[in-house]
């Protein structure tokens, strides 16, 4: 008999079903045995409410069926999940791992709450672009070229280009339409959680955070309030690191862990 591996529960980034990262996931499961939800907010049991306590809810379930605690790499939406969900049961949590999900600070977190008091958070999120969005196409190859000419996926690996088409992609009697539901997705941007910094403060799982080194989403947020909660790597590309340069992101998270599990011995 083998060696049992650690299951490596991965969590995707908003809009982004896990399968779409087929080419990450396959150099993650050289070392690791791994998990994930296909794709979050769409199971009418865990829906999209502010501060995406059902979304954490549908991780931990996830993760506990397992049973035994899992090591979390969790891809922007995915990493603050992974955050949540370990700070609130760290006994099914060995060690988490985000990817480009920097948290806000206090100042910023109260100032995300204000917007969504008075009905302007929109205006500062992708969401009003995400509502509008093109979701249908006559074929796959259609939807392929569409996708390359945006600039969201400019700089991906031409196997992530085409794993994003086929499994971010469902045929229809007409042709092919997007499989994350653009509303869901919206939802999910505008009721992004504004303390998330207090699960961070809570949390007693070793915790690493690799930001991309162009990633616009670092510039906006800032890093110091992470710095001071976690062990911190950069690697190359942008906010999605892990379309553009699968394998150097799989090894990114290799040596994060290691740092994690030395850290914590």
């Amino acid at each position: 008999m083998g060696v049992e591996r650690t299951i490596l529960q991965f969590s995707h980034a908003n809009g982004f079903p896990a399968e779409c990262y087929r080419a990450f996931l396959a150099a993650l499961d050289t070392h690791f045995d791994v998990r994930y939800v296909p794709q979050f907010g769409h199971d009418p049991r865990h829906p999209v409410t502010d501060g995406w306590h059902h979304l954490v809810d549908e991780l931990v379930t996830a993760v506990a069926a397992h049973g035994h605690p899992v090591v979390a790499v969790g891809h922007s939406l995915g990493g603050y999940l992974s955050l949540m969900a370990a700070a609130r049961r760290p006994d099914l949590f060995r060690r988490v791992v985000m990817l480009d999900a920097p948290i806000l600070s206090r100042l910023q977190g109260g100032a995300i709450a204000f917007t969504k008091r008075i009905g302007v958070f929109d205006r500062f999120t992708p969401a009003p672009g995400t509502r509008s969005r093109r979701r249908h196409w006559s074929s796959r190859d259609e939807a392929l070229q569409y996708f390359r000419a945006k600039p969201v996926f400019r700089g991906f690996d031409p196997r992530c280009m085409a794993d994003y088409v086929t499994y971010g992609t469902t045929e229809d009697a007409s042709g092919v339409r997007l499989r994350f539901d653009p509303e869901i997705e919206y939802h999910i941007y505008r009721t992004m959680p504004h303390d998330m910094v207090r699960d961070a403060s809570r949390l007693t799982v070793p915790a690493g955070l690799i930001l991309g080194a162009q990633s616009d989403i670092v510039r906006r947020i800032g890093t110091r309030t992470s710095e001071r909660r976690f062990r911190m790597a950069r690697t190359a590309g942008g906010h999605l690191f892990p379309f553009q340069h699968p394998e150097t992101a799989a090894n990114a998270v290799f040596r994060m862990m290691s740092d994690l599990a030395t850290a914590g011995a």
